[in-house]
């Protein structure tokens, strides 16, 4: 279980650190790179929420965790189709 949440902590983090990351950069195309790492991230956390519910390792939280987790995908992967009008 401890493995589980490291992971997922580690994930988790990975989605807005990835974007931060990219402020060091200069081009359109890094920023949707970075940005699509942190989908990637983000899908990881999706998997790693549900496995820990299989298991039932998270059950009141499970639903919270899945509203912000789909909120937060909506918000990054709109910002991702955005960038290709500019």
């Amino acid at each position: 279980m401890y493995g589980l949440a490291a992971q997922l902590r580690r994930a988790a983090i990975s989605v807005p650190a990835n974007i931060v990351e990219r402020t060091a950069r200069q081009s359109k195309n890094e920023l949707r790179q970075f940005i699509n790492i942190a989908l990637g991230s983000l899908a990881e956390v999706e998997y790693l929420l549900s496995f820990c519910f299989r298991l039932q390792y998270i059950e009141e939280e499970y639903n919270k965790l899945e509203i912000f987790r789909k909120e937060t995908g909506v918000l990054l992967w709109n910002f991702y189709k955005s960038l290709a009008f500019i």
